[in-house]
C-alpha cells in the first residue's frame, strides 16, 4: 500500500532537519541536492539495537525518529523516511529489496532497502536513491544506465544479472543485488527483526554511528572515533567513557541518556 504524503508542516520540518529548502519542482537536480544533504545531516546508526529500542517500520514513526528525535537509523529507517519526504515533494517512489554482498555472495532476502525514484518530468530517470548504505554513492545513480557513473565515493556501475536483477558495483566490486519488483515497507519487517536480534547480523555484532561531512566522514564505532578528510587523511582515537555521550551530541546531534551497550 502506498504511503500517504507528509503534511506540509512535517515536510517543512524534515527539510529543516537536512538543511534543505522546498524544491520548486521535483526534478533530478533537486533530488541530487536532497540526497547529499540527507547524508550529511542524518547519520547511519544502529544505536537502537544496542539501546534496547524497538524499530517500527511505519512512515510516521520513522519520520518522527529522524525529525522529532534528531536521530538516524539503518537502511529500512533512513530510506523509508526519505521515501515519505520525496513523495510529499512530488516524486514517485518505489521501495526495492536488495541482498548485500558478503564473502560468500548475496545475503538474505530483504537484506537492504533502496529507492527507485521517478522525477516529475521523467527525464534522466529513474534514479537509484540510497541514503542508508554506509559508504554508498553521494548522489543518486541512473538506474537505467550500464555505463560507469563517477561519484565522490567512487566509480559506480549497475549490471544486469542472468535472473533479471541488478548488481550495484563500486570500484568494480559488487555492493548489493537489487530486485526490480516494487515492495511495501511491511515486506521488510522480518529482515529488520533479523538484523536487530540475530547474533549473525552485522548490526548486533557492531555498534556504529557514521555521517558524511563536507570534507570526509566522521564515525563513532563503539568508543573509537574516526574522522577522515577529503585528502584521505585519517584520525582515530579511543574515547573515555565520559567523552562518548558528548561525542554523539557534537558530531551527530544525538542526545542520549546512557551509553549504548554492545549486544555481542
Amino acid at each position: 500500500m502506498r504511503a500517504e504524503p507528509l503534511g506540509r508542516a512535517r515536510t517543512d520540518a524534515y527539510l529543516r532537519r537536512i538543511g534543505a529548502t522546498r524544491p520548486a519542482v521535483p526534478d533530478a537536480a533537486a533530488l541530487r541536492d536532497l540526497h547529499l544533504r540527507h547524508l550529511r545531516a542524518v547519520p547511519f546508526e544502529n544505536l537502537s539495537v544496542h539501546l534496547g529500542e524497538d524499530v517500527v517500520l511505519d512512515y510516521k514513526t520513522l519520520v518522527d525518529k529522524i525529525v522529532g528525535a534528531s536521530r538516524g537509523g539503518f537502511c529500512y529507517e533512513l530510506n523509508g523516511a526519505f521515501a515519505a519526504l520525496l513523495r510529499a515533494l512530488g516524486y514517485r517512489v518505489e521501495l526495492l529489496a536488495a541482498r548485500v554482498f558478503g564473502p560468500d555472495g548475496p545475503g538474505i532476502p530483504y537484506d537492504h532497502l533502496a529507492l527507485r525514484v521517478h522525477t516529475a518530468d521523467g527525464q534522466d530517470g529513474p534514479w537509484l536513491a540510497d541514503i542508508g548504505f554506509g559508504r554508498n554513492s553521494h548522489h543518486p545513480l541512473r538506474l537505467g544506465s550500464r555505463a560507469e557513473q563517477p561519484d565522490p565515493a567512487g566509480v559506480f556501475r549497475i549490471e544486469e544479472t542472468a535472473d533479471g536483477d541488478l548488481d550495484v558495483l563500486r570500484d568494480g566490486r559488487p555492493q548489493y543485488r537489487l530486485e526490480a519488483r516494487p515492495r511495501a515497507l511491511a515486506d521488510f519487517e522480518a529482515s529488520s527483526w533479523y538484523h536487530r536480534t540475530s547474533p549473525e547480523s552485522p548490526f548486533t555484532r557492531s555498534l556504529v554511528c557514521s555521517r558524511l561531512t563536507e570534507h570526509g566522514r566522521v564515525t563513532l564505532s563503539g568508543r573509537t572515533l574516526v574522522t577522515t578528510g577529503a585528502d584521505g587523511g585519517r584520525d582515530e582515537r579511543e574515547l573515555t567513557e565520559d567523552e562518548v555521550l558528548p561525542a554523539y551530541r557534537s558530531h551527530f546531534g544525538i542526545t542520549l541518556d546512557r551509553i549504548p551497550a554492545p549486544r555481542c
